[in-house]
């Protein structure tokens, strides 16, 4: 009979992480509903053991307008409770991580930069990309662009460049006051691109004769018109519209994307893997929407080449079959903190490959003069 020593248990030892503020300036400022954004400033976790780094970044915002996790709280929340929780400690898969991550509540956003970071570090041990070890089916993932709030020429300008480079799909952020002009001036100029608006949550019920306004324009969907919090509104409004709705800040779990399809509050759903918690909680989300046989799609919250390489490699599961926000980099940023360039070609963005895990790695260089803030946990 065969005898393990408890010496060699098998997993990863995570000996040491390290946490970083980092502020990236966007190349134009992004508007939405809620506000401006002229820089991305994220937290960027590096998981270090076995001679090999796990790397991810946090989608929190600053302050809590898009959900209620901010950098400071998560900061807060990773440097006292987490870390130290999982430093000097050996997993031998993300499932184990899970027991730990899950006790606690709320947080998603937190817990997932750990998961996520984990998950590329976990590859990297075995030798496979990140989308090997996810499941993944794809080498190349179909991506579209999501242009922030502006005038109608402005509009019309970028969505002729789009259209030129190639993406599948055209978002436009809408809010009160700034939708059905847009959208028609939009759709009188590109009558067959597949065009959608996001709303960010701007709207409310009362609101309905200008969303069903919206359904003479062949939108694809409407994303999250009603609030970040309510499913049940979105059920009373999609029976009264007959253009799609997708659900993004409503949707944080797989039980939120069951209900949600059981009474017909959305058709289609955007997974973003720091919003639900991390990979595991995006796959279950995946797996449950691909029993209810509707589609999802990969969200994007303008993140740096770490987050946008998680993304695109989750998009490579099988039921991510609508065009996601994983554009090219360089539509946002004048240089990023990854040494390889993460660049969409003809609406499509390949799967980084340069080695296992993620496929990407951080330029330590660059990464010095954008970094804020920096600490270590340690044993």
């Amino acid at each position: 009979m065969l005898h393990s020593h408890p010496a060699h248990r098998p997993g990863v030892l995570i000996e040491a992480a390290e946490l970083r503020i980092v502020s990236l300036p966007l190349l134009i400022p992004f508007v939405i509903s809620t506000g401006t954004m002229t820089g991305k400033t994220f937290p960027l976790l590096v998981l270090k053991g076995e001679g090999l780094e796990g790397v991810a970044e946090g989608v929190m915002d600053p302050t809590p307008d898009y959900l209620e996790e901010t950098i400071p709280s998560a900061m807060a929340f990773l440097r006292d409770v987490l870390l130290p929780q999982i430093v000097g400690k050996r997993f031998a898969t993300p499932y184990e991580l899970e027991q730990i991550l899950s006790p606690w509540r709320g947080n998603r956003m937190a817990k997932a930069v750990v998961e996520m970071a984990f998950w590329d570090l976990w590859a990297k041990t075995l030798n496979l990309p990140l989308k090997a070890a996810l499941g993944g089916v794809r080498d190349h993932v179909d991506v579209g662009v999501s242009l922030g709030i502006a005038p109608i020429e402005k509009t019309l300008e970028r969505v002729d460049e789009a259209v030129a480079q190639g993406y599948k799909r055209t978002k436009l952020k809408v809010a009160q006051g700034h939708d059905v002009k847009i959208v028609a001036a939009v759709r009188a100029a590109h009558p067959d691109i597949k065009l959608t608006v996001d709303a960010n949550t701007d709207y409310t019920l009362s609101d309905t004769p200008v969303l069903r306004a919206l359904d003479e324009f062949a939108l694809d969907y409407i994303e999250q018109p009603l609030a970040f919090d309510d499913i049940h509104d979105h059920a009373k409004l999609q029976q009264l519209v007959k253009t799609t709705i997708c659900l993004d800040e409503s949707i944080k779990s797989a039980k939120d994307a069951r209900v949600a399809l059981e009474i017909g509050a959305a058709r289609v759903i955007n997974i973003k893997v720091g919003r639900v918690g991390g990979f595991m909680a995006a796959r279950a989300i995946h797996d449950t929407c691909a029993a209810f046989d509707a589609p999802v799609w990969c969200g994007g919250m303008l993140e740096s080449g770490i987050g946008r390489a998680h993304n695109i490699h989750l998009a490579t599961l099988a039921n991510f079959t609508k065009p996601g926000d994983t554009s090219s980099a360089s539509r946002y940023f004048k240089r990023d903190i990854i040494n390889e360039p993460l660049e969409a070609a003809n609406g499509q963005m390949p799967v980084p490959t340069n080695g296992p895990g993620i496929g990407v790695t951080l330029d330590y260089d660059f990464l010095a003069t954008v970094t804020d803030h920096v600490e270590e946990i340690q044993t």
